[in-house]
């Protein structure tokens, strides 16, 4: 037998032999709109009929799987998967950007949503996405006539082939604020809920545009990177308050990329060599808004194996467990992976998703579970819903192909 095999199996053996100590009772799947990832259908753009259809067999398949949360896209692109006054409907469901057919008059996705999923008690976390207004693959000439950006083209800067709001501008904070606001406000949703996306990923060593804003009005920094930070934290603190303001009970998430920073630069930081990291690249400085309480919870997207050498996965949730500053912990994870062609035998040979399920069972800290996303995971790779059935249902047997 082949030592790279032995070592799986022992090492799966030794988690198997693991006590369970954590009880993990939230469990949520990442439902993506942007580029009709998950839902709708590209076949059911425009055609509110279908896209019920398959949201009803979206929540019934994740309800048989134990899931009783969904983190749903509603703002992908600073446009509007509900009917709202201030941004216009998306075209990744209406075809065309502030466009609402006839046909489908009085057909409120987020509503629909919610109505749906609370019958399945299940959860709602409103995915919004705080900067982003286009994604590389989108031109900017779909953007409709009332798109905030034809508006207030100055709130805005360009960095590779997408377009971001400014978060240095004040006027940005006030805008994100309202839109959740709105949200939070007209809809029974439980959360609101961002992902990774703050500052743009790097491309190469391309520069952001913001130089000159920084030197304008730098308010006292004198490195960029901190002013840039202090942009985002203001941001992440005033959607904080907008949201407890307007309801006390729901909830603020962050979903961030998994390494916030490397120990060789931060002994804080996680024993990882990341490429990049939140804080450094992103400007997330999410340890601060756990401390500060900003947030509710935190779901760190753990989407390495156990024992890659450059983020080990086992490193990041224990990392994260000490880190997390007694908010809620939900680890998010790639069932994505499981089986691809292109990935390495953790992910191709038996399943990684389960041995990942175990080992987060014997970390008191994690309660909870995110999978992304809802359609590679409904495909059941490996047989990873087996998988999650067990570990809902209490077993936590590990099912093999």
């Amino acid at each position: 037998m082949r030592s790279g095999i032995k070592r799986y199996l022992l090492g799966l053996v030794l988690l198997m032999a693991m006590p369970l100590s954590a009880e993990v009772t939230w469990r949520g799947a990442w439902i993506a709109t942007v580029a009709n990832i998950d839902w709708p259908s590209r076949e059911a753009i425009g055609n509110a009929e279908k896209q019920q259809a398959e949201m009803i067999w979206m929540l019934d398949s994740l309800e048989a799987l134990g899931m009783n949360a969904i983190v749903f896209q509603v703002r992908p692109t600073a446009d509007a998967l509900y009917e709202s006054e201030l941004e216009p409907w998306s075209h990744w469901i209406s075809g065309k950007q502030g466009h609402w057919s006839d046909s489908i008059d009085g057909y409120d996705p987020l509503s629909f949503v919610v109505m749906q999923a609370h019958m399945r008690n299940m959860e709602v976390h409103a995915w919004v996405n705080p900067y982003r207004v286009n994604i590389a693959s989108m031109d900017t000439s779909v953007l409709h006539d009332g798109h905030l950006m034809k508006q207030h083209p100055d709130w805005f800067w360009q960095y590779g082939k997408q377009w971001y709001f400014d978060p240095a501008k004040e006027e940005t904070r006030d805008w994100l604020c309202m839109v959740v606001e709105d949200i939070v406000c007209r809809y029974g949703v439980d959360a609101i809920h961002m992902d990774d996306y703050f500052y743009p990923y790097p491309i190469g060593k391309k520069e952001l545009p913001d130089r000159e804003s920084f030197e304008k009005d730098s308010r006292g920094f004198e490195n960029i990177g901190d002013w840039r930070r202090d942009n985002v934290n203001k941001t992440i603190q005033a959607l904080s308050e907008t949201i407890k303001r307007t309801k006390q009970d729901v909830e603020f998430g962050i979903s961030p990329f998994g390494v916030w920073r490397n120990y060789s630069v931060d002994t804080t930081g996680s024993r990882t060599q990341a490429g990049m990291t939140n804080y450094d690249d992103l400007y997330a400085d999410v340890l601060l808004w756990l401390r500060e309480g900003w947030i509710d919870y935190v779901v760190p997207q753990l989407y390495w194996e156990i024992g890659k050498k450059v983020a080990d996965y086992e490193e990041l949730v224990h990392w994260w467990a000490r880190n997390s500053y007694g908010r809620k912990l939900y680890i998010g994870m790639a069932p994505y992976r499981l089986g691809g062609t292109k990935e390495n035998k953790a992910w191709k040979e038996g399943n990684e998703i389960a041995r990942q399920m175990r080992m987060n069972r014997t970390v008191p800290e994690v309660t909870g579970e995110c999978f992304y996303s809802t359609q590679p995971l409904l495909k059941n790779p490996l047989g990873v819903c087996d998988s999650i059935k067990a570990f809902s249902s209490g077993s936590g047997q590990v099912f093999e192909e």
